[in-house]
């Protein structure tokens, strides 16, 4: 059964070989596409208003809330645009998805990426990472989210630079103030205290520009405005195992993947049925010998 999710059921024919008896055997087989973002291994979590809530279908889990602490105010809030065709939906902190508005029989609806950290430069926060989104390819997606002045919070375009990379600008009064942005005010004493040390030692020349970038960047991961390379690692392979268990147990976030993993099995059943041919014939003239 299909709870919460609008689905595709596509009845199959599924040719199995049952080696233990040598009988060439046909069942029906029922795979599931997925048309629209569901939490798969991870719990739903609904945001804004019902109306505009999303079922999404994140291989990982959003990383903790980092950065300027009056970004908090986003925390569980969705915007929505419309662009070019396509409806937006960013939740900071969460994901973003993209759902294709064409009238036609498989729109594309998928997840762009999921929050993870900062990017920062000079002192200040410059975009909010979202990535490990659908596969693309052998890619997986992956978005930026840079922001600009405005009266009221909203997206105000979305771009694909590079081929699955996503470039959204949003639209907010929170980021107005000339210092509403800058890094070291959201650090605890501690940190700051490791940052001052950090410049001094760098003005006496003890750090290259590389050694001082990686000194930084511990400090940042200290205070969870940057995922370590280990948590990355670990995104990774669990992004992956989602991978693998939805393709064993038949769900796909789009008829193409469908249709891919469909010409994989019928693969797979053509040379079984050339090893079943063999053996039969192989049999056959075992008896004609005796």
């Amino acid at each position: 059964m299909c709870k919460n999710l609008r689905c595709t059921f596509i009845k199959l024919f599924g040719i199995i070989l049952l080696s233990s008896t040598g009988i060439l055997g046909v069942e029906f087989v029922e795979l599931k596409i997925v048309d629209e973002p569901s939490s798969y291994g991870l719990h739903a979590q609904q945001f804004g208003s019902p109306e505009e809530a999303h079922l999404l279908n994140l291989r990982v889990a959003p990383a903790n809330f980092s950065g300027p602490p009056h970004f908090s105010r986003l925390i569980g809030r969705c915007f929505s645009e419309i662009i070019n065709d396509y409806k937006y939906d960013l939740c900071p902190f969460h994901n973003l998805t993209q759902h294709e508005q064409r009238n036609q029989w498989n729109p594309y609806n998928g997840v762009l990426g999921v929050w993870q950290e900062w990017d920062i430069l000079n002192n200040t926060f410059v975009a909010m990472i979202m990535k490990d989104g659908d596969s693309c390819g052998s890619l997986f997606r992956s978005a930026r989210i840079t922001f600009e002045c405005g009266n009221h919070s909203t997206i105000v375009n979305v771009t694909e630079p590079v081929t699955c990379s996503y470039h959204l600008v949003f639209r907010t009064p929170l980021v107005c103030h000339p210092d509403s942005m800058l890094v070291y005010p959201t650090l605890s004493k501690d940190l700051q205290q490791r940052w001052d040390s950090l410049e001094g030692e760098r003005l006496r020349g003890y750090w290259t520009d590389k050694g001082y970038s990686r000194r930084l960047r511990e400090i940042f991961e200290a205070a969870g405005l940057f995922l370590s390379h280990s948590h990355h690692e670990q995104l990774q392979q669990q992004a992956q195992e989602v991978e693998q268990e939805k393709a064993r147990s038949g769900v796909f976030a789009s008829f193409d993947q469908c249709k891919e993993s469909f010409k994989e099995l019928q693969e797979k059943v053509k040379r079984l049925e050339q090893e079943l041919e063999s053996l039969k014939n192989s049999s056959g003239l075992h008896e004609s010998h005796s």
